[in-house]
């Protein structure tokens, strides 16, 4: 089982690295396992990133249309989302939130 969670491959830095591994595998320039470790250091940089310098806050209120909690991970879909941060307001018609525990079970 990984370490960290995997989700932020699936975001638009995420996706692009995975897409140039494959280019540098199909290439013969990297082996699939160290694909598979570069991936991984990325899951656990972001992780590390992201819990131990971001300190903005927002409040979200909208309307909740699904929710769901599976292998400790959440997911909310919201529609017509407002978003009050410390200066400003933001909204959007819908959002998807995906929020993990931050350590994984058995840690």
């Amino acid at each position: 089982m990984p370490l960290y969670y995997e989700l932020y491959r699936r975001g638009t830095l995420g996706a692009a690295l995975t897409d140039s591994l494959d280019e540098l595998i199909q290439a013969g320039h990297i082996t699939p396992q160290l694909a598979i470790q570069v991936l991984e250091q990325y899951d656990k940089s972001m992780s590390e990133a992201l819990s131990s310098r971001v300190r903005s806050k927002a409040v979200v209120k909208g309307n909740l249309r699904t929710y769901r909690f599976c292998d400790d991970v959440w997911t909310f879909i919201i529609k017509n989302p407002s978003f009050k941060f410390d200066h400003e307001t933001a909204t959007a018609d819908k959002i998807k939130i995906v929020a993990c525990n931050a350590r994984r079970p058995g840690e």
